[in-house]
């Protein structure tokens, strides 16, 4: 089954996260706050101090400040900051996507680096097609983009996610 993004922001998200999502997203900070409880849940993703801005079934957009704390030798953002950066778009995806009947976790990254970044960056994770959640475990293949303030894709990763059914 073939989904465009329009027709994808319809499919509900029925896990706890995306409904703690969906209250807090218009309230003053809310976004930040969620963000925040993410990165406590996931404390290696406060690296980057990442603001999540976007989230619904199918697509999530996360932007992050550059900073010293975040830079090589060369001054420019670090390959695996970003690699950061798209697993916090990935998984926040993901855990949009997947129906509460089910359980995902990441089980390999691929990565190309493709420039070089000094400035602020935002990562966006999109499905173009949604997967059938059944019985069968299968790998979800979520590929993401890492975008500097240009809009050059520096970083492109495709992180394959194990779903399977949660056990009853």
């Amino acid at each position: 089954m073939t989904v465009d993004s329009a027709q994808i922001t319809a499919i509900p998200g029925s896990g706890k996260i995306y409904a703690l999502w969906k209250k807090m997203q218009d309230k003053p900070l809310g976004k930040r706050l969620f963000t925040q409880s993410v990165c406590f849940k996931a404390p290696y993703f406060r690296s980057v101090h990442p603001l999540i801005h976007e989230l619904r079934p199918g697509f999530c957009r996360v932007s992050a400040p550059n900073r010293r704390g975040v830079h090589n030798h060369l001054g420019t953002y670090h390959a695996i900051a970003a690699c950061n950066m798209a697993e916090v778009a990935g998984g926040m995806m993901t855990e949009a996507t997947v129906p509460s009947t089910h359980r995902w976790i990441p089980a390999g990254m691929t990565v190309e680096y493709k420039a070089k970044a000094t400035t602020t960056v935002t990562a966006i994770a999109r499905l173009d097609e949604r997967p059938e959640f059944g019985e069968e475990k299968f790998d979800l293949v979520v590929p993401v983009d890492v975008i500097d303030a240009h809009g050059t894709v520096f970083v492109t990763a495709e992180i394959t996610m194990h779903i399977s059914q949660k056990k009853r």
